[in-house]
């Protein structure tokens, strides 16, 4: 599908590619991964057209797509949200356009010509999903985590990770042989990550994608191509199956490096011994070219484990803090009502809900950074609290270096530790002698938030601590937070993240704040099975309401009686009997619609302007009564679970 010759790629005197040969084959699901700067964009740029190599090829199929998504920086304006989503399906949008067109001058003249030209756009239509754009545009905003009252207002509207989603939403949309994805998580809630995940695990062309979402990683691709020295290196598998073999390759290198120095050692030694005595000047000239031909093996750098542990929290209460009776909101815009909330010395409290669902709201209210307009706050004892805030950048003194800032801050305990601490925040070398003040929005946030965990607190407060962290400063701060012996409350979008540390979920939505212990993987388990319980307790309400039982023997409740399981077994043999029947109607249709295909594509149709009009009148028919039986055929499966 593609493939890259011998590329080489320079940036500032600095070679990123040298001599790098890789071949994407269709339906490849790869992740690139690497130390910041190690080229990952620069690839993903390379592939999607946008930087050109400085030697060698990138050779791609005839007929190969393209879509490109960058971490940041789209924006969209001009136009609604829906307009602008479904404007990436051009090329549909032309077909039906001239369809409207086709159909006036049909109308008008007859014109054979005409009548072919629809016919052949009308199937072009068809197989390309144009019937169904529509229901496709809004599956994809509703996944992405737009309401759909919002689909009418202009995109300039939105700010900037809402843009990136529409731009996420557009490319999906247009469904390229190869989608080029880099940080598609980053702006993504955890419903919205959720739905990508399914998204791209079912998506038929080829994906290449940069992720810090170890999760995402493990569930999307099979493929995990490192970029380090200027060399590509691939493993099969998952992010995690690439971590274990990693481990092992990177042990039998430095077992073989270990051998190929005692060798080159021997050699070099047997040079200069020998070097100026005329009677093994062969000899020594024979040791030389053998140097000169061995390979070097080159050894990935040890990946440096940074052991970062938090001071001591003080002593606190059983209680960290509670929300008694809340509600609270933004002028006639009510965020939170009627909310208790309890956290308790210990716990692990995970707040999820989709973007602007009032988790950041929820933050502050338990910081005391905000008031709630009615209940009350109760702080336990000793409380003492550190609080990162999604905007914590501001509080930092721009005139001071980073190193200067972390230092200032720091307990006298710490001051030692700060560089490697800065270093697990990816700010290494002359990076902490930069000015705060030039730093990057990200880097500030990576800054604040490495400050704030220098602090003794027992209760921390945590909103997007992973956000601008890649997947190593991912696994330390995780690491120092499953050590960190006080209380912990965080918001995060990264589901690896969230699983290894929460204790409890509160899922933050609709005004309500609704606890439920354990992870997330066990809290999406628990609505999963609550929902199954309330679609049985709704089925078996309507059959005390109407007379009638559930449909699915295996999945009801024993407790039923005689009569009732077998009026459950007659009604699965109704079901089961609908469901044959739709079948072979489906069946019958699809068959009818075929004919009337086959009788579109004959030229001799477009003559008789009656007979054209009555097979595609037929055949418009046929594909909505096909689609409706489909709709009910999914209805009956569905009840069946």
């Amino acid at each position: 599908m593609l493939q890259l010759r011998e590329i080489q790629k320079d940036f500032g005197g600095r070679k990123i590619f040298s001599g790098i040969n890789w071949h994407i084959r269709p339906g490849d699901r790869i992740g690139l991964c690497g130390e910041n700067g190690a080229g990952k964009t620069t690839l993903l740029r390379m592939l999607a057209g946008q930087v050109q190599p400085d030697g060698g090829d990138v050779q791609f199929a005839k007929g190969t797509t393209f879509g490109y998504l960058p971490q940041d920086g789209l924006a969209y304006s001009g136009r609604s949200l829906f307009a602008e989503t479904r404007s990436a399906l051009a090329p549909l949008l032309a077909i039906e356009a001239e369809l409207t067109v086709l159909e006036k001058e049909i109308a008008r003249s007859h014109a054979a010509a005409a009548m072919e030209r629809y016919a052949m756009l009308q199937e072009a239509f068809r197989q390309g999903g144009g019937y169904t754009m529509e229901m496709e545009i809004a599956k994809v905003l509703r996944g992405l985590g737009f309401a759909e009252a919002d689909w009418g207002k202009p995109c300039e509207h939105f700010s900037g990770g809402w843009q990136m989603r529409i731009a996420l939403a557009r490319l999906l949309l247009q469904r390229p042989n190869l989608l080029l994805l880099d940080e598609p998580t980053n702006h993504l809630d955890l419903p919205a990550r959720d739905w990508l995940e399914s998204y791209l695990a079912a998506y038929p062309y080829s994906v290449v994608l940069v992720s810090h979402d170890r999760f995402f990683l493990d569930q999307v691709v099979s493929r995990i191509v490192e970029v380090w020295n200027g060399a590509l290196t691939e493993y099969p598998g998952n992010y995690s199956q690439y971590l274990d073999e990693r481990e092992r390759r990177v042990s039998a290198l430095q077992e073989a490096k270990t051998r190929q120095d005692e060798e080159i050692g021997k050699i070099e030694a047997f040079i200069s011994r020998f070097r100026y005595q005329a009677n093994k000047a062969s000899l020594v000239q024979s040791r030389i070219k053998q140097l000169e031909k061995i390979e070097r093996i080159v050894v990935p750098p040890a990946r440096k484990r940074i052991a970062f542990r938090f001071p001591e929290p003080p002593k606190g209460g059983r209680l960290a803090v509670a929300l008694r009776d809340i509600d609270h909101g933004y002028g006639p815009l009510r965020v939170l009502q009627k909310i208790e909330v309890q956290v308790e010395r210990g716990e692990r409290v995970a707040l999820v809900g989709a973007n602007g669902a009032g988790k950041s709201t929820l933050m502050r209210l338990l910081s005391g950074a905000e008031s709630p307009e009615r209940g009350e706050r109760e702080a336990g004892h000793n409380l003492q609290l550190a609080y990162f805030a999604q905007d914590q950048a501001k509080t930092l003194d721009a005139s001071r270096t980073v190193l200067e800032e972390i230092t200032a801050a720091a307990p006298f305990e710490m001051v030692p530790k700060v560089r490697d601490i800065l270093g697990t925040f990816l700010f290494s070398g002359d990076d902490v002698q930069k000015r705060v003040g030039v730093l990057s929005g990200g880097e500030r946030n990576r800054l604040a938030l490495a400050i704030l965990l220098l602090r003794p607190a027992n209760l921390l407060l945590l909103d997007e601590p992973t956000n601008h962290l890649d997947l190593k400063s991912k696994e330390v701060l995780l690491e120092a937070l499953q050590g960190y012996s006080g209380t912990l409350v965080f918001v995060s979008h990264d589901r690896y993240f969230v699983d290894a540390l929460a204790t409890r979920v509160i899922e933050v939505g609709g005004g309500k704040a609704q606890s439920w212990f354990g992870n997330y993987e066990e809290f999406l388990r628990q609505k999963a099975a609550l929902g199954d319980a309330s679609h049985s307790a709704e089925r078996v309400e309507q059959k005390a309401v109407n007379g009638s039982a559930p449909s699915n023997p295996q999945g009801e409740d024993q407790r039923l009686s005689h009569e009732e399981r077998k009026e459950v077994k007659k009604l699965e043999r109704r079901r089961q009997k609908e469901l044959t029947d739709l079948e072979a109607t489906i069946e019958a249709l699809e068959q009818d619609l075929a004919e009337q295909e086959q009788a579109m594509a004959d030229p001799a149709l477009y003559q008789d302007a009656q007979r054209w009009r009555e097979i595609s009148t037929r055949h418009n028919a046929l594909q909505e009564q096909i689609a409706a039986h489909y709709g009910r055929w999914e209805d009956l499966q569905q009840d069946e679970d």
